[in-house]
């Protein structure tokens, strides 16, 4: 079971510029690499003749992040990507991903000026979006017969619950997952319907 924690409200843009190259920060809320990649692809398109687009990110609570990665796009090793995320987890935010496109402005900024420029186009973005609390959810396993895949996806829409996979063989099988705070209601529901479910802990 996952805890609360922050994740940005939201896209945001911002940019910086340092020493004539120009830095293009985004932040997007991600919930898996799908998402990562598509907004990767998304800013090359926008950007087509920038020099670099960078980029770092998190998902999962901070602290604990299921998974990171970072991308220095040609950048020296160790200048771009890694003080992006840097910057992620110290803002204490999860389900993060920012994007910092560069515009190179015809003056070198040797590797300790481009840490702190990225850094710095990171902090800009991160600093202005807002946040939303990431609900704590929990996942339940629930088998059942095939009449009562209708009613189950209608109170998964009327509770904030989501089917993430589902299997047909003799009976149904679907791994749902909810807000913690539904987790009574889910119980009663399930009861009452005569389905077997589970909770994972």
């Amino acid at each position: 079971m996952s805890k609360d924690y922050p994740i940005p409200a939201g896209y945001l843009e911002r940019e910086t510029e340092v020493k004539k190259s120009r830095f293009i920060a985004r932040v997007y809320p991600v919930s898996d690499r799908d998402d990562v990649r598509t907004y990767v692809d998304q800013a090359h398109r926008d950007y087509p003749d920038a020099r670099h687009v960078c980029w770092g990110y998190q998902i999962g609570r901070p602290g604990s992040a299921a998974e990171a990665a970072m991308n220095d796009d040609g950048e020296p090793s160790g200048t771009a990507g890694k003080p992006i995320l840097g910057v992620i987890q110290h803002k204490d935010m999860g389900d993060v991903l920012v994007i910092v496109i560069r515009y190179f402005g015809g003056i070198k900024l040797g590797a300790g000026g481009l840490v702190r420029a990225y850094a710095g186009a990171a902090e800009s973005v991160l600093s202005a979006v807002d946040r939303v609390v990431q609900q704590a959810r929990v996942q339940a396993t629930v088998q059942f017969g095939f009449a009562d895949e209708q009613p189950l996806r209608h109170w998964c829409d009327g509770h904030e619950g989501c089917i993430d996979a589902i299997s047909y063989t003799t009976r149904v099988t679907a791994s749902v997952s909810l807000p913690v705070a539904q987790q009574q209601d889910f119980s009663a529901f399930c009861e009452s319907q005569k389905m077997d479910y589970r909770f994972e802990t």
